[in-house]
């Protein structure tokens, strides 16, 4: 605990990174308690205040329909790290799992499992994830299922390249020498040596995660209204840009932060758990 305050006093961006964290999951987990008017995150309308400027009680204005933005804002980082969450969950034990098979046995096994992973790494995420959704009806089950599809050969290209040098390392050639089974060394005594790694990118990419699933809803591919999501918010208010600037620019504000409160807490993770860059 002494090391890792010492490494957030001395870097004041990592310290950010924590803030800037810890705003965004509080302001999820807490909606109910923070919104003014929890109501509006649904199909409410209120054309008596509709379209209003940022100000009292509306802090970020309303939207076409007068339902207040922060309210909406937060709860729309309710559902992207929902969403986040979830998609880690699924992507991340696939991908390590194939990682650590691909690395450790080599042969036919690596060269099937690698050549897969390869080919879904040379489709650009974004295009993955857009084809899936324009098959699939948009929901956001549906939408976890397309950013899932396109997440997990990161983490398989990860452990792959850590298995390949940690299975030469001398305490994997001892577990083998005393007749350890190679289950037993693939994930007693190699996994718990790539969990570092994993967990700094597992928190780099809940920013990237929540950035493509906004994208997503930018282009109409992801979460579906009445319910809340940043992305959406940010392309339903480009239409009426500049004058009701607010649509756009509380929600894409929300979104920076939470990409770049992330990215900060990957690095500050990085150099607390001693990942090589």
């Amino acid at each position: 605990m002494k090391r890792t305050a010492a490494i957030l006093i001395a870097n004041p961006l990592s310290a950010l990174g924590v803030a800037l964290v810890a705003l965004v999951v509080l302001s999820a987990v807490f909606a109910d308690f923070i919104a003014p008017f929890p109501e509006h995150r649904g199909a409410v309308v209120d054309f008596a205040n509709f379209n209003k400027a940022p100000g009292w009680p509306y802090l970020f204005g309303t939207d076409l329909v007068g339902r207040d933005l922060f309210s909406r804002v937060i709860y729309a980082y309710r559902i992207s790290l929902m969403l986040g969450i979830v998609v880690l969950a699924i992507a991340v034990p696939i991908g390590v799992t194939i990682g650590l098979v691909a690395g450790y046995f080599g042969g036919w096994t690596e060269a099937v499992l690698m050549r897969i992973t390869d080919v879904f790494l040379s489709i650009p995420p974004l295009v993955l994830a857009m084809s899936m959704m324009g098959l699939l009806e948009p929901t956001l089950t549906n939408g976890m299922l397309a950013v899932t599809a396109m997440w997990w050969p990161w983490y398989t290209r990860l452990v792959y390249n850590l298995t390949r040098g940690e299975k030469e390392e001398g305490y994997v050639l001892a577990a083998e020498v005393i007749g350890a089974s190679r289950l037993h060394v693939v994930f007693r005594e190699i996994l718990p040596n790539c969990v570092p790694a994993v967990l700094t990118k597992m928190t780099l990419d809940l920013g990237f995660v929540i950035l493509i699933a906004s994208s997503l809803s930018f282009l109409g591919l992801g979460v579906q209204p009445p319910t809340p999501d940043l992305g959406s918010m940010v392309a339903d208010g480009a239409k009426y840009l500049p004058d009701s600037w607010w649509l756009t620019v509380f929600p894409g504000m929300a979104i920076l932060i939470a990409v770049f409160g992330f990215n900060l807490l990957g690095d500050a993770l990085r150099e607390i758990l001693g990942v090589d860059q």
